[in-house]
């Protein structure tokens, strides 16, 4: 075992029993260079999070120009610093109109906790309503809107007045009531498989919430920043949400979150109590400089407008009579294998021959495929035919 590896799990904290384990050098475009030499074509992006790859020519330099500048200087929301400014400024252009007002935050999570108490401070209200088989974080808000149960028996007691309806049924949004002050969605479903709204169903909810005074809060820290095809994945649904979080994608590989709203909804965390949410890092001017590189590149380039084909030729790629299904949409895509004992085979295998793939939380028969947008149709075919070949032995 390399000394790396050795210092990892002796050391650090982990998630799992049992890590990848990967002892890291280098990582460039698509690449992932290991502490042996190995390059590895990456199609987990940092689950959804380096949309750009990794190292992109203009994210670095915006970092290294802003570095010679200031580093942190001051708490959120008392300075004016121009990446968090111009930052706010230009994600509010690509927005619907009702968007006025940007909290930045440091992780998507952070987002979640901040977008939660803004809704129960907009409506007085105290119930919240998450989805089954939803994720959006590990805090214990976040953790109280997360829809599985063997995920938080361990940590509870939780948020009170917390209810779940199940994505694209219907039948349940009865479950929202004048006692609701928000319902939490992902605008696809990540952990549950990368399941998209169907039939309208967002803008269903949407309507039922305009119907009892509650708010629609809308997760998109794994679709937005150009991952299915359109700068937002509510963009495909043509729903409006009240309140929109974001994060993973947005920091060309640095960690940040934010979320969105009206004007006269944000200032409602600035009195009765004044700092009504309080972040020290959130808007950090590297990350914040390094956000906004991103931002433009993909507004700015064609990148977002190939995600349609670079999608269809994963689908054609990765044909093969073990695949049952290939959910998602644009680069999250989730094909679904007989069992996920055959996802873990697949996964190591693919490890081996330089392929890197990864698990989703809750759908085990399911492969995630989130590659950085900037993969090329050569790399995509590169990867599928380790899929095949794979299967094939397997």
């Amino acid at each position: 075992m390399d000394s790396l590896k050795e210092d990892f799990l002796r050391f650090q904290a982990k998630t799992t029993p049992h890590p990848l384990a990967l002892s890291i050098k280098s990582a460039k475009g698509c690449y992932i260079t290991t502490t042996d030499g190995k390059k590895h074509l990456d199609f987990i992006a940092g689950v959804s999070a380096c949309s750009l790859g990794h190292r992109h020519p203009k994210v670095v330099s915006a970092i290294r120009k802003q570095t010679k500048k200031y580093l942190h200087v001051m708490v959120y929301g008392e300075f004016a610093q121009a990446p968090a400014v111009n930052l706010s400024k230009e994600l509010i252009a690509l927005l619907p109109e009702n968007h006025q007002s940007v909290y930045l935050t440091n992780s998507g999570t952070e987002a979640i906790e901040g977008a939660l108490k803004l809704a129960k401070r907009a409506t007085g209200r105290s119930e919240l309503i998450g989805a089954q088989y939803s994720y959006h974080g590990s805090t214990h808000g976040a953790l109280s809107l997360l829809g599985s149960e063997h995920q938080k028996v361990g940590y509870r007691p939780l948020l009170p007045d917390t209810r779940f309806l199940r994505f694209n049924k219907e039948e349940d949004l009865n479950l929202i009531t004048k006692k609701t002050a928000a319902v939490l969605l992902e605008t696809i479903q990540g952990g549950a498989g990368f399941i998209v709204p169907q039939s309208d169903y967002l803008k269903k909810v949407k309507s039922r919430c305009e119907a009892v005074g509650a708010l629609l809060i809308l997760d998109e820290i794994q679709p937005g920043f150009g991952r299915t095809g359109r700068f937002f994945g509510f963009e495909h649904y043509e729903v409006n949400p009240d309140i929109i979080v974001m994060g993973k994608g947005m920091g060309g590989g640095l960690p940040v979150g934010a979320f969105t709203a009206s004007k006269d909804l944000m200032q409602l965390l600035e009195e009765n109590p004044k700092l009504g949410h309080i972040t020290t890092f959130g808007g950090n001017p590297v990350i914040a400089a390094a956000c906004l590189a991103t931002l433009r590149t993909l507004r700015d380039s064609k990148l977002i407008s190939q995600i349609d084909k670079k999608e269809a030729l994963f689908r054609k790629e990765l044909q093969h009579p073990k695949i049952k299904e290939i959910r998602g949409k644009g680069l999250m895509l989730a094909p679904i294998l007989e069992d996920s004992k055959l996802v873990d085979q697949v996964i190591f295998k693919c490890m081996d021959q330089g392929l890197l793939l990864f698990w989703l939380l809750w759908e085990k028969k399911a492969l995630r495929i989130s590659p950085p947008l900037t993969i090329t149709e050569k790399e995509i075919r590169k990867g599928c035919a380790i899929i095949r070949n794979v299967l094939e032995e397997l």
